[in-house]
């Protein structure tokens, strides 16, 4: 959280409101006015209405490690490249997936799904770092991550304000090398949830409320005659830092960190495990006014005994990612959140001698689903052994630009490294029109 706040003042200082956000403002403005507090519920709503009526925002299940997509999202049944997982049919005539994922196989209708990605990086550090940012790494450009570049360019639409006491980006679950806001600033680094079935640490005052309040009036009587000494624009800053600190610990919309709040059928309904509560969790902070949001799973580098550990960790994520699906469609939400599967690579068709499929970038795949992509269809093709991409090929810098288009962010928009150098969002690539047509 200390990261975030960092740059908090950031965040407190912009304006220019599209009507959605300037009508949710207008609306708790008012509310506040009249001397009417806000329940969690009523805040939840109109947070859940500001989505409806147009605002976007973005959910990245990130599976750390690669993938298998032949234990997924692109099985090859009766071919030696298959493995022991079968396939199995989905609500859409024609398309399969693994028959480890029965539950995203009901939800296809809502899913597209890219068999066709395709990069020359298989060591897990460069093709975990393309794949959150769209580049390789390059000497000297502190490059934002993926969740970093949606936050700001969406906030930079609607405007950050007082009001908006959550940060903009939270990453649920440890990420190697899936970086933070680069040139972007601290204010647009990730809050890390270590562990999303407790809420932060550190994130309630030591003692009363009123006691807290009391000791931010002594510290600021402390920073004026600091102030006097020593100049102003440091005790501008910590007070900006201290307010956005505070304004996050005391808001009430830290309860969207407590899933005890849920429903006993509602956490149920998601499963068991911290993928499930991360799942959870998003939707909560979604309904909360979070922007952009990355759940974890790692394990997937499964080098040996392949079948059995694809399937345990395919059960780990199949029931909770169609949960939230279906939990985004019954809200009136998925319309306008971007759902975003993928990992950094794919698994070799060739079984290796442990039982275990090693790094494979020519041929992998993911899936996405709402904010207007069309679902019910597989896009691109490999191979009768998944080892090349035959039709349609894709490119992370392809993926990147359609995830950009989706959300009405100008992939072409260029950020400022501190060299004064301007790099794009996306260097190259093509929206994947078959996302939407």
């Amino acid at each position: 959280m200390t990261h975030w706040l960092r740059g908090a003042e950031v965040r407190l200082t912009r304006r220019g409101a599209v009507a959605s956000r300037r009508d949710f403002l207008r609306t708790a403005s008012a509310v506040a006015a009249a001397g009417v507090t806000m329940s969690w519920t009523q805040r939840v709503a109109l947070a859940a209405e500001t989505l409806r009526r147009g605002g976007k925002r973005c959910v990245l299940l990130w599976m750390e490690g690669g993938p298998s997509q032949f234990e997924t999202l692109d099985p090859k049944p009766g071919s030696r490249s298959a493995g022991d997982a079968g396939a199995i049919a989905t609500a859409v005539p024609g398309i399969q997936l693994s028959e480890n994922l029965p539950e995203l196989a009901k939800a296809m209708g809502d899913l597209a799904v890219v068999r066709s990605l395709t990069s020359k990086e298989g060591s897990h550090p460069r093709a975990r770092y393309l794949m959150h940012h769209g580049y390789l790494p390059m000497g000297g450009a502190n490059l934002p991550t993926l969740g970093s570049a949606v936050a700001e360019r969406l906030d930079a639409e609607r405007a950050a304000d007082a009001a908006a006491a959550l940060p903009s980006f939270v990453r649920v679950g440890r990420t190697s090398g899936g970086g933070g806001g680069g040139m972007l600033g601290v204010d647009y680094d990730p809050l890390v949830i270590d562990d999303p079935s407790r809420p932060p640490r550190n994130a309630r005052p030591a003692s009363s409320v009123l006691r807290y309040r009391r000791r931010l009036g002594l510290l600021e009587r402390l920073e004026t005659d600091f102030g006097a000494a020593e100049g102003t624009d440091l005790v501008d800053a910590q007070r900006k830092l201290v307010a956005a600190a505070s304004g996050m610990i005391l808001s009430p919309d830290m309860q969207a960190f407590d899933l005890e709040r849920e429903p006993l059928s509602a956490r149920q309904a998601y499963g068991e495990g911290r993928f499930a509560s991360g799942c959870l969790l998003a939707r909560r902070l979604l309904e909360a006014g979070v922007t952009f949001v990355e759940v974890t799973l790692g394990g997937w580098d499964t080098h040996d005994d392949n079948h059995e550990r694809s399937k345990a960790l395919a059960a780990q994520f199949d029931r909770p990612a169609a949960r939230l699906l279906a939990d985004l469609k019954a809200r009136g939400m998925l319309d306008s959140t971007l759902v975003v599967w993928m990992g950094e690579f794919g698994r070799t068709p060739r079984i290796n001698g442990r039982g275990g499929r090693d790094h494979y970038p020519r041929a992998f795949s993911a899936w996405l689903a709402g904010c207007g992509v069309q679902g019910g269809r597989a896009i691109g093709a490999t191979d009768g052994l998944g080892a090349e991409v035959v039709e349609r090929p894709v490119s992370p810098q392809d993926l990147f630009c359609s995830i950009y288009h989706t959300l009405g962010i100008d992939a072409s928009h260029e950020n400022t490294t501190s060299a004064g150098r301007p790099v794009k969002l996306v260097d190259g690539g093509s929206v994947i029109e078959e996302l939407f047509a």
